[in-house]
């Protein structure tokens, strides 16, 4: 009974605290050591456990050289590399990214993998898994094998990657693909849809940017321009500045196969 007593006071006292704006949420102060640690350490579990049964894949040539590339391009910002310093946005960032240098000393290749391809929460760090291929995200696994023995002089060395094509360009053309329902609700949120708008079984922001997107499905018209059907929704998802020149919707760059899985969702979820 007292336990009860005491945990609906400490529930009392932390609403009390958060509704009367007490918490400092701001990244100038960053967490009491005992709540960084407590926080690390759920982290570190959670991606033992969920990683525990990947099985990485046979080691291929130039896997590592090609990670080096794609983390570059990628990871650098926020986690600098040998001899060079985070960007502005990972040195701002709370918690503190760090550097990888010892990644794969403290992680096996498998966790490497997870948290790469599925981020972690909270944290900043994004998931990978809508926006680099499989192999890509192994390549930048082997890469992160590789980060420890790495000099400034070798990192140096790694070729810096041009200027992104538009990611129209970079994905094949999903060819007999079946939507896939559920992985469009996880595509939605990987191309932050719901920081503009609100969607149906999807958390987020409370978001007056885009329209509601609930109930999309018995709407007559799509931004006003096409008949509401899942082959003009795809149209919309891929290109909006095509099919309405000037538009606010941001052209995102989905691939096919994603904006397929997303117009299966929201037009299944919004009946």
């Amino acid at each position: 009974m007292s336990l009860c007593l005491a945990g609906l006071a400490g529930i009392l006292a932390a609403t009390v605290v958060l509704q009367a704006g007490w918490y400092d949420a701001s990244a100038l102060r960053p967490h009491f050591q005992f709540v960084h640690t407590l926080i690390e350490r759920g982290m570190q579990q959670s991606v033992r456990f969920h990683a525990r049964e990947i099985a990485p894949p046979s080691a291929t040539a130039g896997a590592s050289t090609r990670g080096g590339v794609l983390f570059r391009q990628h990871c650098e910002q926020c986690h600098g590399g040998p001899g060079v310093p985070m960007g502005v946005i990972g040195l701002s960032m709370q918690p503190v990214p760090g550097p990888l240098a010892d990644a794969a000393r403290r992680w096996k290749a498998r966790e490497m993998y997870w948290i790469t391809a599925n981020g972690i929460k909270m944290s900043g760090m994004p998931a990978w898994r809508f926006h680099l291929s499989e192999r890509e995200i192994w390549d930048l696994v082997a890469f992160l094998g590789a980060l420890p023995a790495m000099t400034p002089a070798d990192y140096a060395a790694i070729e810096r990657p041009p200027a992104l094509p538009p990611l129209d360009a970079q994905v094949e053309r999903a060819v007999g693909h079946v939507p896939d329902r559920e992985r469009g609700r996880l595509a939605l949120t990987q191309f932050a849809c719901q920081s503009c708008h609100h969607v149906p079984g999807v958390t987020g922001p409370l978001t007056f940017v885009g329209p509601n997107l609930d109930g999309l499905a018995q709407r007559g018209f799509i931004a006003g321009k096409l008949p509401t059907s899942e082959e003009n929704l795809v149209k919309w998802i891929r290109a909006p500045q095509q099919v309405k020149p000037g538009t606010a919707m941001p052209q995102l760059g989905v691939p096919e196969r994603d904006a397929r899985d997303m117009a299966a969702y929201l037009l299944q979820a919004t009946r």
